[in-house]
């Protein structure tokens, strides 16, 4: 029996489908034929056995993108930086950019985001402890960001275009990790309040704050956020009791990012008013939990219990949103880099896989649709690098009136195009992109957050007008940075008289009614000067068909959706753009 059974098992070539017990095709055999038509069996030749077709041949799929060159590849981000005085970093950009696109670091964010942070309050004899447990690729992700000074380049190495090339290594570290970029942000911004309003804390600290040493380095966070006040921090709660030459913080904070920072500035309310403060973690600091978060959830963000811990004074009592004014200012910024850094990679993932991928007879790229979307999500692309980079040149020259009402109209206009760009993207590679193996599920989650952080959208609004009433020299300079492009585009020039027309009209009538509507109208109004910033300078210093594509799409005849820009535009010519040979 033995024998017959090894013969039969050899037959039907059970060793070569180890996935099937051998044993079962033996004993159907077995059972079912007879003495002689078990001996025949042995006799068929094994090539017989292999006719049936195959049924999973994988084609007419994309292939990996990595390796990849994130910063020569990026045609408006290398032109926009060196346009903007940052072409003495291409090469620091160039050793980012590189790297940024191995493969080795698309594993490291999926290993992130899959081994979510875990929060252990108390150590097994019950001492709090508030500790974070990170996987290892969260702190290879964090650790080369800081070492690439994504967090202290303008401090560290302050010459002209400094601001303009951290922009630019802050892009492109974006896409491999948004979450990563969280704390570098804050623990590049938190430098200018303490320069400014605490100098003896940043003699202190700044050099642990700067320095390129994950290991060596320290990492700031802020927490101003309260439940019952949400953006509107005048309503804090949290108290600062004096103590001697410092003070005592007492109450919660809804939001806190991220816990295992080393420092943190977070306003509480003083016998002066709503003030700034500067605290190290330690005790007294007691994390509550970390936030389940619809994206960044490699990112831990906490609420977090004051229960005395020591504080110092940033700046002056009753001047807490004024003096942590500084470090959101440059955070702002950041966000918009990051929604920018986000585009980037939604309209690169479906170039690249509409350049592989067939349907009807030929690739997707070449198909006449298919090119009006991929044009449009480049267009927005590119609009948004040349703005962003523009917006880092007046951080590194130092016009305040530019700076402050650029950075609040942009920081509004573009963080609100990022999640339809990216939803618009992940819908270019359909199912594929739907599934979390593409990476398009994570862009799409993680795409709304700059959009809320610092000040959500009707926040980031009223923040202009509020700036147009307090700050008069700010709208002035937004607009003569406009009118430079006047007279190269007929539809350039009609968008900025309209503009023109209904900021005049925001002042007509009654004081309290002209108040109201200018609130009920603020995003159109932001919306429209975003536009306008964006056109300009792609009008002045932009490749041509992305420049008439925009003007075309965003203040003449396109569609509300991306992918309807009008007939005319050179979409192939803008397409080439994203991936040039």
């Amino acid at each position: 029996m033995e024998q017959y059974r090894r013969a039969g098992c050899d037959a039907i070539g059970c060793e070569r489908v180890p996935y099937v017990n051998p044993d079962s095709h033996c004993l159907y055999a077995l059972a079912f034929v007879s003495f002689s038509q078990f001996e025949s069996l042995t006799s068929i030749k094994r090539s017989h056995m292999y006719s049936v077709p195959t049924t999973h041949d994988v084609t007419n799929q994309s292939v990996a993108l990595e390796p990849f060159d994130h910063f020569n590849s990026d045609l408006a981000l290398k032109e926009g930086i060196a346009r903007e005085g940052g072409d003495w970093g291409f090469d620091r950009l160039s050793a980012l950019g590189a790297l940024a696109g191995q493969p080795e670091q698309r594993e490291h964010c999926v290993r992130a985001e899959a081994n979510e942070p875990k929060l252990r309050t108390h150590d097994r004899f019950g001492h709090r402890v508030d500790e974070v447990e990170l996987d290892p690729s969260w702190h290879h992700l964090l650790g080369t960001g800081i070492e690439h000074q994504c967090h202290s380049l303008p401090w560290r190495d302050p010459q002209p275009g400094a601001h303009v090339v951290r922009a630019g290594l802050f892009h492109i570290w974006s896409q491999t990790n948004g979450g990563v970029m969280c704390p570098i942000s804050m623990t590049h911004a938190v430098i200018p309040p303490l320069r400014n309003h605490a100098p003896e804390i940043a003699e202190e600290w700044e050099d642990r704050l700067t320095v390129p040493d994950y290991e060596r380095g320290a990492i700031a966070g802020m927490a101003m956020t309260e439940k019952q006040g949400g953006s509107d921090v005048r309503a804090n709660t949290t108290r600062a009791e004096p103590n001697g030459d410092e003070y005592e913080l007492w109450g919660h904070k809804w939001f806190c990012s991220y816990p295992p920072c080393d420092v943190f500035l977070v306003l509480a309310q003083a016998p002066g008013g709503l003030s700034c403060f500067f605290i190290e973690r330690g005790p007294g600091m007691e994390f509550q939990r970390l936030k389940d978060k619809l994206g960044t959830r490699s990112l831990a963000s906490s609420e977090v219990e004051f229960r005395g811990i020591r504080a110092r004074l940033v700046g002056e009592e009753g001047r807490g949103v004024p003096t942590i004014i500084g470090m959101v200012n440059h955070t702002r910024l950041d966000c918009m880099i990051g929604s920018t850094a986000a585009m980037r990679r939604g309209v690169l993932e479906a170039t690249h896989h509409a350049r592989n991928r067939r349907a009807f007879g030929a690739l997707l790229i070449d198909q006449p649709a298919m090119q009006n979307v991929l044009a449009d999500l480049a267009i927005e692309s590119e609009a948004a690098t040349a703005a962003m980079l523009r917006v880092a040149r007046a951080f590194d020259e130092g016009d305040e009136p530019l700076r402050r009402f650029a950075t609040a109209v942009l920081k509004y206009w573009v963080c609100k195009r990022a999640p339809g760009h990216a939803g618009e993207s992940l819908e270019c590679l359909g199912g594929n992109g739907y599934v979390e193996e593409s990476g398009m599920p994570l862009l799409y989650r993680d795409a709304p957050l700059m959009s809320i952080w610092e000040g959500s959208g009707n926040v980031a609004a009223l923040d202009v007008l509020r700036a147009m009433a307090k700050e008069p020299e700010g709208l002035p300079a937004f607009l003569a940075e406009c009118e430079l492009a006047r007279g190269t585009d007929a539809r350039y020039d009609a968008h900025l008289d309209a503009v023109s027309e209904r900021l005049a009209s925001l002042a007509e009538g009654d004081r309290d009614a002209a108040i109201i509507d200018a609130q009920f109208s603020a995003r159109r109004v932001v919306e429209d000067l975003g536009v306008a910033f964006q056109a300009g300078i792609l009008l002045r210093h932009g490749d041509e068909a992305v420049a008439d594509g925009f003007c075309a799409g965003r203040l003449g005849a396109g569609g509300k959706a991306y992918g309807t820009l009008p007939r005319g535009v050179d979409a192939r010519a803008i397409i080439e753009r994203v991936i040039p040979a």
